[in-house]
């Protein structure tokens, strides 16, 4: 075979996973940037519907599963790049087999001189930019897949324990039952890794602390917390340095649940951002879409009170005004304690005589002590609401406001900066 038509030697230098690697990354690239919208969807719908003791894990949940998403994403996207690249070099190698030719670049001694040290071979280029691509897809997936794993470890356990201490009764708080549960969960092998890192060689074999080191070492071993149960984090670390592979990985991780929070957080408030921080943003004088129906985004807006539109033509004001657990909930059993003692259709009118109490309507100022709220729903959420037809016949035309009053948050302290007034606002014409 002459010197022409002799195989590259390239390829034999190079990943053999680049095809498959190209596939996934190509397939689930576009699954990945669409997951992270259709997660926020899922939170916003459900987490109206939750207490806070419930809520908690919902939130906690939802920021690890979209943190993983993202961390996939983001590598799927990067990966896509570097393998462009790499294409791009063996393609430009089969065009160009010579290199660089530095004597055709226009370039002073000195600088030809230090290009000179430092110019490595095509092949070499190809086989790095190769190795690169492959090193950030299997960091990435290793992150993710990290990432699953702490969520199901962690709020798998707490969500057994809600459930258990709901059933024999005890209202547990649920940052307790968090702390204990990454106490009960992690303490052990925490304790027996250090103690086998700073004395595991003085102990006797055969000991009781050994034995029980070696117990809890083995155990955490079996259901995937070892060392080796993550190979490519294994592989990394001890082959690119553990520092620093260690500092990239969780990094990347906390890179990733940053991101996540701020953007939750970002989401759930209105913030001035960039040069409209002199607008006169205020809570008195802000007219909210959320709180009518032809305006509000049921997906991202919170569960608030809302009427069918700013402009009312018919005869009445059709008020709904959602059922809130982490508001609604606690200040039931603060104020209606009489409630528990009920059952059947006694229990729920007295609970709706409540709600009634906690969700009083003014008009213009003045109290609308006729208004009776029915029990219904949220027609583009399902959610339980209560529903109050309003007569407005005899409203004079132009400018009104509605005001619902709503009971303050019970695990929230007051805010010096942002008060809550406990009522909602709504401004409506006729």
């Amino acid at each position: 075979m002459d010197e022409k038509n002799a195989p590259d030697p390239i390829f034999d230098r190079t990943a053999r996973t680049w095809e498959v690697e190209l596939l996934i990354s190509g397939v689930a690239v576009f699954a990945m940037l669409q997951l992270p919208g259709w997660l926020d969807d899922r939170m916003f719908a459900l987490e109206p519907q939750l207490a806070d003791d419930w809520r908690i894990v919902l939130v906690l949940s939802y920021l690890y599963s979209k943190s993983a998403v993202v961390v996939l994403a983001v590598t799927f996207a990067m990966h896509l790049l570097l393998r462009a690249q790499w294409i791009a070099l063996v393609g430009m190698h089969s065009v160009y087999p010579k290199g660089v030719l530095l004597e055709r670049l226009r370039m002073g001694p000195i600088q030809r001189a230090i290009e000179a040290v430092h110019q490595d071979s095509t092949i070499e280029a190809i086989e790095r930019a190769d190795n690169r691509a492959s090193v950030v897809f299997a960091i990435g997936v290793s992150v993710a897949f990290t990432i699953a794993a702490v969520c199901v470890l962690f709020c798998g356990p707490v969500l057994l324990a809600m459930l258990l201490s709901q059933a024999i009764g005890w209202h547990a708080d649920p940052r307790f039952m968090m702390i204990l549960v990454f106490t009960v969960v992690m303490l052990p092998f925490f304790t027996a890794s250090s103690l086998d890192q700073s004395m595991g060689g003085r102990l006797r074999p055969g000991g009781l602390l050994h034995r029980g080191t070696h117990a809890v070492l083995r155990f955490y071993t079996r259901i995937g917390m070892g060392r080796s149960n993550n190979r490519i984090i294994a592989m990394l670390t001890s082959n690119g340095g553990e520092r620093r592979m260690l500092t990239l990985v969780f990094g990347a991780m906390i890179a990733a649940m940053t991101c996540v929070v701020v953007a939750y957080l970002t989401m759930r408030t209105s913030g001035a951002i960039g040069n409209y921080s002199l607008s006169p943003d205020s809570d008195a004088l802000r007219i909210d879409s959320a709180h009518y129906d032809d305006q509000r985004n049921p997906a991202r807006h919170n569960a608030q009170p809302f009427v069918q539109s700013s402009v009312v033509s018919g005869p009445y004001l059709r008020l709904v005004v959602p059922f809130r657990p982490n508001r609604d909930v606690s200040a039931m059993r603060k104020y209606c304690a009489l409630v528990v003692g009920l059952e059947g259709d006694a229990m729920a009118t007295a609970r709706l005589a409540c709600l009634q109490t906690l969700h009083a309507v003014t008009l213009d100022g003045k109290p609308l002590a006729d208004v009776a709220y029915e029990v219904a729903s949220d027609p583009r959420t399902d959610r339980p609401a209560l529903l109050a037809m309003i007569d407005v016949r005899d409203l004079p035309r132009g400018r009104h406001e509605l005001r619902v009053a709503h009971p303050p948050r019970a695990n929230r302290k007051p805010d010096k900066d942002n008060p809550d007034p406990g009522f909602s606002r709504i401004p409506f014409w006729r």
